[in-house]
């Protein structure tokens, strides 16, 4: 007999190990979408891709629908996406430009800004019918951090600085130091569905540990294109990737990140890399405050192929030019969103390889997409083995450091992971959220302590 009961998150996740029914209890998903997805902040979408009224693009909190739309007087809005009279719908796709948002069911039509104009046959209501009372519900929290929009559907809540705390700072090296408005996201998306737990592509893209066996063809193709033709950094570069040193890094609240200096991510169409210039004095200036933050050479290719490496919890990615978006529909299935970015300052050559680059890892025919999305189902699958239910993430445990109140280990350590993990059982071992939106359903698995 089921029972319905809280779940003991204390047993279920350890300090080197996670039980894999965290990948696929539909309870336990119920319960991230609650003190998650609802109660803490999320990222939602970046301010450019709406650059001009009207723009909007369908979004999701949780599994809660959203438009984040901006409005005729250039405020970025996110609008629950649900017509306050019957329930349906609003806006069915997913991105385009509009002045009004109209229900088909019976034709109520709201303002950019959410607020009710139009409502068919108003006077059936008498004098009942309080517009002001019936815009379309905003999300109770919006943030904006160099462009990057983050909501929550709880009205109370931590501040968006405290949230990132050191992340932060990656966010201003992923846009280059660049304003909000510098930043272009209207390259198109790339968008991907993969039978599996939303959590492992959150683990495998802090991971440096698999690249070499995982993605073992595009790293030969790579090194064989640095042995002909290295750049200064590169001149000491071998054939088995040994020499792509860096470190893993918690900066707390969940945010990881791999912190590496070679150049990884490359075009490999034997094209010559531009050279970096910027195309406006604002540009110019922020290049420059680049090269002497990290010296010329490197600022360039943080140009070329992105400045960091981080993941910013529970549902962001930056990894080269991209901002990668996780979105959980079930405990195993989850739904991925890549959105190449370019820099209105920068030379249109080098934007253009910034997408070529970004191409051959990671698009649909790429090197290192299809690779990953292959094992996070493999691992799902394995999930269904109920001996020994342990995932290990104790590589490098040994060896950790701390500085400055980092967390640090070796290029190839769990660090990432380990850190993730650790404000996951945080969040998840506090109280049911204000948003919570449904009932507990009943439970069915009972952790083993392992000894």
């Amino acid at each position: 007999m089921k029972l319905q009961q809280e779940i003991d998150y204390g047993s279920l996740v350890k300090e080197d190990r996670v039980h894999i029914s965290l990948y696929t209890d539909p309870a336990v998903f119920t319960d991230e979408m609650d003190k998650i997805f609802h109660r803490g902040w999320v990222y939602v979408g970046h301010q450019g891709e709406v650059p001009n009224p009207g723009d909007f693009r369908l979004k999701r909190i949780g599994l809660q629908p959203v438009i984040m739309v901006r409005d005729q007087s250039g405020t970025v809005r996110l609008l629950l996406n649900r017509c306050r009279h019957r329930g349906s719908t609003v806006c069915q796709e997913k991105q385009g430009n509009t002045r009004s948002f109209r229900c088909m069911y019976h034709g109520w039509t709201y303002q950019l800004n959410g607020d009710l104009t139009g409502v068919p046959g108003a006077e059936g209501y008498g004098d009942n019918l309080k517009r002001e009372e019936l815009g379309l519900v905003k999300v109770p929290r919006v943030a904006v951090y160099r462009g990057f929009i983050f909501g929550s559907l709880s009205p109370a809540g931590i501040t968006i600085e405290e949230h990132l705390g050191r992340a932060a700072v990656e966010l201003d090296l992923f846009v280059g130091l660049s304003k909000a408005e510098d930043v272009e996201v209207v390259s198109g998306i790339h968008r991907y569905h993969y039978q599996g737990n939303w959590k492992l592509a959150a683990e495998n893209s802090m991971d440096g540990y698999h690249p070499m066996i995982t993605h073992a063809s595009f790293g030969q193709a790579l090194m064989d294109k640095i042995q002909k033709s290295p750049v200064p950094e590169q001149q000491r570069a071998d054939r088995d990737f040994t020499t792509f040193r860096g470190a893993t890094k918690d900066l707390g609240n969940g945010h990881v990140m791999l912190d590496y200096k070679l150049r990884i991510y490359d075009a490999l169409n034997g094209d010559p890399l531009p050279p970096v210039r910027a195309i406006t004095p604002e540009g110019q200036a922020q290049m420059e405050d680049l090269s002497d933050r990290f010296g010329e050479q490197r600022a360039a290719n943080m140009l070329r192929e992105g400045g960091t490496h981080t993941f910013i919890f529970p549902n962001l990615i930056l990894i080269g030019i991209q901002m990668r978006v996780l979105q959980p529909l079930s405990a195993d299935r989850t739904e991925v969103c890549l959105y190449p970015t370019l820099l209105k300052w920068l030379a249109p050559e080098v934007n253009t390889i910034r997408l070529r680059s970004h191409e051959a890892f990671f698009g649909s025919a790429s090197f290192g997409g299809p690779d990953d999305s292959e094992i996070f189902e493999r691992v799902q699958d394995g999930c269904a083995v109920a001996l020994e239910p342990w995932q290990l993430f104790s590589r490098g445990l040994h060896r950790e450091r701390y500085e400055d109140g980092i967390i640090i280990g070796e290029l190839d350590d769990e660090v990432t992971q380990r850190g993730i993990w650790r404000q996951w059982k945080k969040v998840m071992q506090q109280g049911t959220g204000a948003a919570q939106t449904s009932r507990r359903r009943p439970r069915s698995v009972v952790a083993g302590k392992r000894g």
